[in-house]
């Protein structure tokens, strides 16, 4: 009976272990939001589908995969979060991908956001490069109060973090010698 209990107990309380870590490091990551001065690496909102077509026109959305309902709710609700529990994000630089570019005008408003082709995805490694460097050199020279958010895809957080993000996940940064370091995330459900 007893070996029952404790495997009871065990069973009841793994599920509970693994909801309270994604909860911590997303209210750390409230945390530096709410101080300001932070950098947010954004994953665009859910996408539909799973790859984009073969030639991608960035003038057109037809060509790439695009927001679903689900996540342009997503990104509304991010946003209305973000502006309700941070400092005021100041400068919003996204993707020139119709799906990013979606998921910065929904969240933070068409106002603030300005595309950075340093965002977009790349498979050649100079640009690749040349893009990180960029947006290093920017993330070095931001000094504001408010927060500033780069709304990219995974590979290319990957790419500046070793690390990817889920679709509409935070991942706040902070420079280090080696790169970029992850300081905290921000789950968005």
């Amino acid at each position: 009976m007893i070996r029952i209990a404790s495997l009871l107990l065990v069973l009841l309380l793994n599920p509970l272990v693994s909801f309270v870590a994604p909860a911590n490091a997303t209210e750390a990551g409230w945390a530096l939001l709410r101080e300001g001065g932070h950098v947010v690496l954004l994953r665009h909102a859910y996408a539909a589908g799973t790859t984009d077509a073969p030639r991608i026109d960035l003038d057109d959305c037809r060509t790439q995969r695009g927001l679903s309902d689900r996540g342009k709710q997503q990104a509304r609700r991010l946003g209305s979060l973000i502006a309700a529990r941070a400092q005021p994000v100041v400068e919003v630089y996204t993707s020139r991908y119709c799906r990013t570019r979606e998921t910065a005008d929904l969240a933070f408003g068409s106002s603030l956001v300005t595309d950075l082709p340093a965002l977009d995805p790349t498979g050649d490694q100079a640009a690749q490069e040349a893009a990180k460097n960029e947006i290093l050199s920017l993330v070095e020279g931001f000094t504001r109060s408010g927060n500033l958010v780069f709304v990219t895809h995974d590979d290319v957080i990957r790419s500046l973090t070793g690390s990817g993000a889920r679709e509409g996940e935070a991942v706040i940064v902070r420079r280090s010698p080696e790169g970029l370091h992850i300081a905290a995330r921000i789950i968005f459900n």
